[in-house]
């Protein structure tokens, strides 16, 4: 039997710093890598096509419904979603190409995925080990319509996968605001459409969520970058508002 062929999808806009790292780890797995760009200004399109990738172009409609354009554009067996931002390990690309050798492999397989953030990589807080499911078989995975936080969901068996996803999230803390921000009006849009509408006690949240990260999953230990963890986990003052005007 012929090895299953793989297909890496991906989304991106003004990567051009980022993308190449993303696209060297996935290099000698992938027979397809189709690259869906949203309105890059840069390079980004250039380098994807310079790296033999299929490059497609289509305007930006939340982050659940692009990844899933994206991955409708593939022809692979199985389809590998990551973000121009991330970077499959060595021991993570040997486990890809694992499953696709293994006639009993499962649906769907998730990813542990690793922030990291001014070349650290984050310890603590809860996001040491975040595991998410990025490799799955055509027609067993679909990206859900969420416009942030979105998810695969896999119908079949889901397994794990040894290595690790690096993300490399934010270049700078101005960078990180300014996306916390763009997520929180995002959401608000998404819940409002939902019919939800903030109540009071939903500030309680911003502190109670501080405690959690900073001292319960002991994120304190990882000094100050476990202030800027997670996107969209951390809300400023202006995405409070933007979140509070959109679903009051």
């Amino acid at each position: 039997m012929s090895v299953p062929r793989l297909s890496v999808a991906i989304i991106a806009r003004d990567e051009a710093d980022r993308l190449p790292g993303c696209l060297a780890s996935v290099r000698g797995i992938a027979d397809e890598i189709v690259v869906l760009d949203t309105g890059s200004t840069d390079d980004t399109v250039a380098i994807a096509e310079a790296a033999g990738a299929r490059v497609a172009r289509h305007d930006f409609q939340g982050f659940g419904p692009t990844k899933q354009l994206a991955a409708e554009l593939t022809n692979g067996t199985w389809i590998l979603s990551i973000d121009a931002d991330e970077r499959l390990s060595p021991a993570l690309a040997a486990a890809v190409l694992k499953v696709l050798h293994d006639p009993a492999a499962a649906d769907g397989y998730e990813l542990n995925r690793r922030m990291i953030l001014s070349g650290r990589m984050l310890r603590f807080g809860g996001l040491r080990d975040e595991w998410v499911v990025k490799l799955f078989r055509r027609g067993r995975g679909r990206f859900t319509a969420d416009q942030v936080h979105e998810h695969v969901d896999v119908t079949g068996r889901t397994g794990r996968l040894a290595g690790s996803l690096e993300h490399h999230t934010v270049r700078s803390l101005g960078e990180y605001v300014t996306k916390v921000e763009w997520y929180a009006a995002i959401r608000a849009d998404e819940l409002a459409a939902r019919g939800v509408r903030w109540r009071p006690w939903d500030v309680l949240r911003l502190p109670l969520n501080f405690i959690l990260i900073a001292f319960v999953r002991l994120g304190v230990l990882d000094g100050a970058l476990f202030l800027n963890h997670r996107d969209g986990g951390r809300l400023t003052p202006r995405a409070v508002q933007l979140l509070m005007r959109r679903y009051m």
